[in-house]
């Protein structure tokens, strides 16, 4: 794809979220939330192997965001997140069924829309861009997605207002190797999420980009900091070390 062919498919994604309705409802959706949880805390569970490890009955009655494929612990945590972001487009391309089903609130990318069917009362579309990077302060902007879905969640829960976003199970630390952002196809159970069955045999996904997540984690953090607000990271075992570290236990 040429530079100039992939400028002008951005700006018409852009121009269309602006204008068809879906994506301006989502523009008011976003500015109906946009400091709305002013003062509050809440928790970004990551998908890490260390959440086997987390007491998760401990967020029953917190404000959380799940990511992607998180949903498949629910039946197991006897309650759901109050959020789900989901932005990458393998997941999305072979799981929009079975998120589109959830009926918690759903943040997904505008060129997803493709893969989901109305009414869509429950899903905001974001503005999410490779574009350019940086740390976007109001959702309503282009979003970049940091190589980690756990990046657009932190900007999501900038715009809402947070005053300390906890993160939980974001490990950081992959037993698969490989180039990032190549697409493989599992052979096999899943040893880098909290289910064998997350990326299970036959799934098509795409290998981490930790520098590049670690580059966007500098952004929130310094984005936070700027506002004296916090992120920490109460991952048990987790090998992220942006994030100010804190025991999970002490936070209850």
């Amino acid at each position: 794809m040429s530079p100039l062919y992939q400028h002008l498919r951005v700006n018409k994604e852009q121009f269309l979220f602006h204008v068809l309705p879906a994506g301006r409802a989502s523009l008011r959706r976003l500015q109906v939330l946009r400091d709305s949880q002013r003062g509050q805390r809440c928790f970004i569970l990551g998908n890490g192997p260390s959440l086997r490890r987390t007491d998760l009955s401990l967020l029953r009655n917190e404000i959380t965001f799940g990511l992607n494929r998180i949903y498949l612990l629910f039946p197991e945590m006897g309650f759901q997140t109050t959020y789900l972001v989901a932005v990458n487009r393998l997941v999305l391309e072979q799981c929009a069924a079975e998120i589109f089903a959830l009926p918690v609130l759903k943040f997904i990318p505008w060129s997803a829309r493709k893969y989901l069917r109305p009414p869509l009362e429950n899903t905001v579309f974001l503005n999410t861009t490779c574009s350019h990077t940086d740390f976007a302060r109001d959702a309503r902007r282009p979003i970049w997605a940091g190589a980690t879905v756990t990046f657009v969640a932190l900007q999501l829960a900038y715009h809402m207002g947070f005053e300390k976003v906890i993160l939980v199970g974001v490990d950081h630390s992959f037993a698969t190797q490989g180039k990032p952002h190549e697409t493989i196809v599992s052979q096999g159970d899943d040893p880098n999420h909290f289910s064998p069955h997350y990326f299970g045999k036959g799934f098509k996904w795409q290998l981490p980009d930790l520098e590049t997540s670690e580059i966007a984690y500098r952004m929130a953090r310094q984005a936070f900091e700027k506002d004296g607000r916090q992120v920490l990271d109460a991952t048990i075992g987790g090998k992220l070390t942006i994030f100010e570290k804190v025991d999970y236990h002490s936070l209850f």
